[in-house]
């Protein structure tokens, strides 16, 4: 078996061979994603590291791995058996990867990295951030020289979004794509895969939680080309997209394409979003600007939100049946966090219009509750009896929506501790939904009433408040997120339609977890002489844990707005159930 520093030392050699000093190794791949397919996954296989986000660099004298305090008991664990060292960034005196770079290298040093894993903005912001005696080198690429077994490119059949849960079709999507560039280019080049799926609906299963698939697209005022393997699309699909005017040419040849679109035209571009390699090799005129269908992606119609709240009562109905298997399998004997992680998937697996899930399940137990990003393994996951805390964070994707939920739950009786933290954190939840904000404010505005609470007896939770949602797409999307941190997401403005997570939480090390997370939709709520004011819509349907509360700590208004949701829980789900869980869900949906 290649271990991580036989890896490590392979790469070294290629980095001597080529005269190179360092190689940053990030976690997306061409098309920027966030989650990424097995052969596009670099990061992961050179460092051992299974976490969504962290960047790897190795030197002749160093690896290491940096990421954030959502991972770093993950981390932890999976670098023991290796030289790559952590730097826990955000943590007081720990430099980020470019501060480290810039204080290894005081002298001329070449600093490589495969420009097709950087977007154009991310390039030119290491260029400045690191002193003028860095050379940037970003056509090396020595992976595939030492990744023997690598995986090939998925060939995962691609598959059509129905129209009656599309509700627009991909020819009117494309002519409002167009409608947003033609004034000022002749070509639009779409390389986000989300945003591809989106534009043509069309989903697959490329990217595992993701119904994506690997391809590029070129629209231009006569034509629309997607550059896509062909013997992943069934002939049918192939004639249906033929009659709507879109051309399909092989993913490799993209790239030749692109060298060849003649320089009087103009090419529109979000430099945010394609690689420094693409960018490149676009020898047309750029026009830069904001991604036009990740802004038309975000905002869900009446029709797409419509269809997500039947999806919400499935999930809602899946989670119901999960949790009273768990109770009744603990008054026998205990059961593993992985264990309940395949029963959240088989109970969301049974409901009608089932994909897939949304992201792998979060079932984390006392101390494990409190790695943010835990994820049970069989042989390796704690074993949950009948008291403590749990929690579980778990989403599905169905053939009407994308959902994401965390619940927290106590077994047995919480200590003065967790009920005063839960509590906490549930009065930030409710803050953000009980919201009414003028047209215009954006998730940085907001994220310091979700912290507010918690920050009033010193505590604090090292994660965003809320992220954007797909439809039937990632569950992390932009353009909109709640964060404290300034992003370009944080600053964005809501807009109606928008899917938005509200998660606050709080977490203690060696001890618990707590997060309780909805989803969101943006509303319209009144028009005054100040301007247009929108609020939320709660999406999510399940209980919210009551014995965890304690209830002096909550304001009228704030009881209110728990009782409330727990009626609309009730009325929403009972309807799918027999009557035993009806009993079930009267008893969690009891006012305080």
């Amino acid at each position: 078996m290649d271990t991580v520093n036989n890896k490590i030392s392979k790469l070294r050699t290629q980095l001597k061979e080529a005269d190179l000093d360092a190689f940053i190794i990030p976690s997306s791949d061409a098309h920027q994603s966030e989650y990424v397919a097995a052969f596009a996954n670099v990061r992961e296989w050179i460092s051992g590291f299974t976490g969504s986000a962290g960047t790897v660099i190795i030197t002749q004298d160093h690896a290491g791995l940096w990421t954030d305090s959502r991972y770093y008991l993950q981390a932890e664990t999976e670098l023991n058996d290796s030289e790559m060292f952590l730097h826990k960034m955000g943590n007081r005196g720990v430099m980020s990867w470019i501060s480290w770079l810039n204080e290894q290298f005081t002298t001329d040093a070449k600093i490589a990295f495969n420009g097709q894993l950087f977007t154009k903005r991310g390039y030119e912001f290491i260029k400045k951030s690191l002193h003028s005696k860095m050379e940037l080198i970003t056509a090396f690429d020595p992976i595939n020289a030492i990744w023997e077994d690598r995986p090939e490119r998925p060939t995962m059949p691609i598959f059509e979004h129905p129209l009656q849960y599309a509700i627009t079709s991909r020819k009117e999507k494309i002519e409002a794509l167009r409608s947003g560039f033609m004034d000022n280019a002749d070509r639009y080049i779409v390389s986000a895969l989300d945003d591809i799926a989106w534009l043509f609906n069309l989903r697959g299963n490329d990217i595992d939680f993701n119904p994506v698939f690997y391809a590029y697209a070129i629209i231009s005022k006569e034509d629309v080309i997607l550059f896509c393997d062909a013997d992943k699309i069934p002939t049918l699909l192939t004639e249906q997209l033929h009659q709507d005017g879109i051309e399909i040419k092989a993913y490799d040849l993209f790239l030749p394409y692109v060298n060849h679109i003649s320089s009087e035209d103009k090419v529109f571009i979000d430099p945010s979003d394609i690689s420094i390699s693409l960018y490149r090799a676009v020898n047309a005129q750029k026009v830069e600007g904001t991604n036009i269908v990740r802004s038309l992606k975000g905002v869900k119609n009446e029709g797409e939100l419509s269809h997500v709240r039947n999806a919400m009562e499935k999930d809602g109905v899946a989670l119901l049946r999960m949790y009273r298997w768990l109770e009744k399998e603990l008054d026998e004997h205990t059961v593993t966090e992985a264990e309940v992680s395949d029963k959240i998937q088989y109970f969301r697996s049974l409901m009608d219009g089932y994909i897939g899930e949304s992201f792998p399940p979060i079932v984390g137990y006392k101390s494990n509750g409190a790695i943010i990003h835990y994820r049970p393994m069989h042989g390796q996951s704690a074993s949950i009896s009948k008291e403590g805390m749990l929690l579980i964070d778990s989403g599905g994707q169905y053939i009407d929506g994308t959902t994401d939920i965390t619940r927290t739950i106590c077994f047995g009786t919480p200590t003065k501790e967790q009920k005063i933290a839960y509590t906490l954190v549930l009065k930030g939840k409710i803050a953000i939904d009980q919201l009414i904000f003028p047209q215009g404010t954006t998730g940085y505005q907001m994220d310091i009433l979700a912290r507010s609470a918690l920050w009033s007896e010193g505590l604090d939770y090292g994660h965003g408040t809320g992220h954007g949602v797909g439809y039937v797409l990632n569950v992390h999307e932009g353009p909109q997120g709640i964060s404290q941190v300034f992003n370009p997401k944080s600053k964005h403005p809501m807009e109606v339609g928008m899917i938005t997570s509200n998660e606050p939480g709080f977490y203690k090390q060696g001890g618990f977890g707590i997060r309780i997370e909805n989803l969101i939709a943006t509303k319209s709520v009144k028009n005054t002489e100040y301007g247009q004011f929108l609020g939320f819509e709660t999406l999510t349907l399940f209980p919210i844990a009551t014995n965890l509360i304690d209830s002096t700590l909550l304001t009228r208004p704030e009881v209110n707005w728990l009782n409330s949701y727990h009626q609309k829980v009730q009325k929403r789900l009972s309807p799918h159930l027999n009557e035993e869980e009806k009993g079930w869900l009267k008893q969690r949906c009891k006012a305080i």
